[in-house]
């Protein structure tokens, strides 16, 4: 029989719906079903790799964990990750497909809706419960012809729909009753009911607004979840980058690290771990004039490495990085970033730029060649060689994962990488200086690797407890206690009936 499901809606972005498909994930998960995430089309260069070395979005891909199962393809069968110029590059079912302009993607509907209905068909067959995630604000009305994600998926799948809000962002009667409102009497009757998402102070003071909306909607409201800013799953949205409370950052941390915000940063999340370690602060940084004095810099990866490139030199960062990296602060690359720090990046298939070749920061010397084949792995890597704090970790395995194009060509490699599926192959990578100060490598998840986190940061003056065990994915913790809130706020036997009927 195939799966039950339930779709998540939003009233616009970031209102809370990927927080809350996972932990619903979680919560069914741990009562005993099999449950499985599923997003249409996603937009985000926020990626996951999947053991096969499917591209996802990262969202889908924590659901999946935490419902205690593998992430894979069917679970996001687009995702859009956009470019510089306006372009746009279409994963479909975690490879990439074509580049595109936005005005031109409207044309690609007939051709993928197949792979959405097809993805999902599979998961039904295959699990109990299909958790469904909208994208964006599903009413707007210019746009609706070529959904994907949101009506067209519930319509499809017949699946009941919950509309969630963020009383936070205030409007909240306008963002839930407007958006109802403005659904077709078809897509009304599949809301099933109202979540209040992110409320502050005592929710009795809020019952006069529960009645409203229900009286209004002629929906239940099924609960009115608390704003819980210190619980910070990994986001899809680099947006969220620029709204971390300043509260939520160590006031005088033993090590201060700047990342630099890039407009088109990717995996971002690779930097979380840090940002959990007792005395580490992780802070985003997008000009000169907030970098100030760090520990560390770090670029971080990008989808756009050229663009950003240029956009970094423009905003006065090349010299200040420099100098940072002549006088003793710690300069990394990961990914994007550390092709950033070669001497020069050479483009000549204009893969990413109608400029054949840039000049890169300089202060490792690499050089890169962008190439047609993206390198999209799972992978193990081992240390073997390195200066400074990374000698300590000589013979080291590293887990984490691949996402690039082209190439670059190290004089002197400390790491190499074996690729987990496909062909076997073991390529070097990785470069560092005399001293180990300035140093990148093309592995995301690096940090979550506990010996070479507490390493790293131990060279910078951390003196952190070298013997905690701080999850590499510290996340997982907050999921459980998001889950009990979850239970306590949110009317399950109500949510029960819903899905069940």
């Amino acid at each position: 029989m195939a799966a039950r499901v339930l779709m998540i809606q939003g009233t616009s972005s970031s209102v809370g719906k990927s927080l809350l498909v996972t932990t619903l994930c979680r919560l069914f998960a741990q009562r005993g079903l099999r449950v499985a995430p599923f997003k249409a089309q996603n937009m985000s260069n926020n990626a996951a790799v999947c053991a096969d070395g499917a591209e996802i979005g990262r969202s889908q891909a924590v659901q999946a964990i935490a419902a205690g199962i593998a992430p894979h393809a069917d679970m996001n069968p687009i995702l859009l990750k956009p470019e510089g110029g306006g372009r746009t590059q279409v994963i479909a079912m975690g490879r990439a497909r074509a580049t595109v302009v936005a005005r031109d993607y409207a044309h690609y509907k007939e051709e993928l809706w197949p792979l959405v209905t097809a993805a999902l068909d599979r998961l039904r067959e295959a699990y109990d419960l299909v958790l469904i995630e909208g994208a964006g604000s599903p009413v707007e009305l210019n746009l609706s012809a070529r959904d994907l994600v949101n009506m067209a998926v519930a319509r499809y799948a017949k699946a009941p729909v919950l509309l969630v809000g963020d009383i936070e962002r205030g409007g909240i009667f306008a963002q839930l009753l407007g958006t109802l409102w403005l659904f077709s009497p078809e897509e009304q009757a599949l809301v099933r009911g109202l979540i209040v998402n992110k409320f502050r102070g005592e929710r009795s003071f809020f019952q006069e607004g529960v009645r409203i909306l229900e009286e209004r909607s002629a929906l239940p409201v099924l609960g009115v979840l608390p704003f819980m800013p210190e619980v910070r799953l990994p986001e899809e949205d680099a947006a969220d980058l620029d709204a971390v409370p300043a509260s939520t950052l160590p006031p005088s941390p033993q090590v201060d690290i700047a990342v630099i915000r890039l407009p088109h940063i990717a995996n971002f999340d690779d930097f979380a771990p840090l940002a959990a370690e007792t005395g580490v602060r992780v802070r985003y940084v997008s000009s000169t004039a907030t970098l100030g004095q760090p520990h560390a810099v770090i670029l971080p990866g990008t989808k756009s490495t050229i663009a950003d490139l240029l956009w970094l030199r423009a905003q006065g960062f090349e010299p200040l990085l420099q100098h940072l990296g002549r006088t003793g602060t710690a300069v990394v690359g990961i990914c994007g970033g550390y092709q950033m720090l070669g001497q020069r990046i050479q483009d000549p298939l204009q893969v990413e730029s109608p400029l054949p070749e840039v000049p890169g920061l300089g202060l490792l010397p690499l050089e890169t060649v962008f190439a047609e084949h993206k390198a999209t792995y799972q992978a193990e890597a081992r240390v073997v060689g390195g200066a400074g704090w990374l000698a300590a970790l000589q013979g080291a395995t590293l887990h984490g994962y691949e996402i690039h194009m082209g190439h670059t060509l190290s004089p002197q490699p400390w790491l190499t990488i074996a690729r987990h599926h496909g062909a076997s192959q073991t390529v070097a990578d990785g470069m560092s200086t005399d001293t180990g100060q300035i140093w990148g490598c093309y592995l995301h998840g690096l940090f979550e690797n506990t010996s070479l986190r507490h390493a790293w940061l131990t060279s910078l003056g951390w003196v952190g407890n070298a013997a905690s065990q701080t999850p590499a994915q510290p996340w997982q913790a907050a999921l459980d206690a998001l889950v009990s809130q979850v239970e306590t706020h949110l009317d399950m036997a109500r949510l029960e009936a819903i899905i069940w009927g």
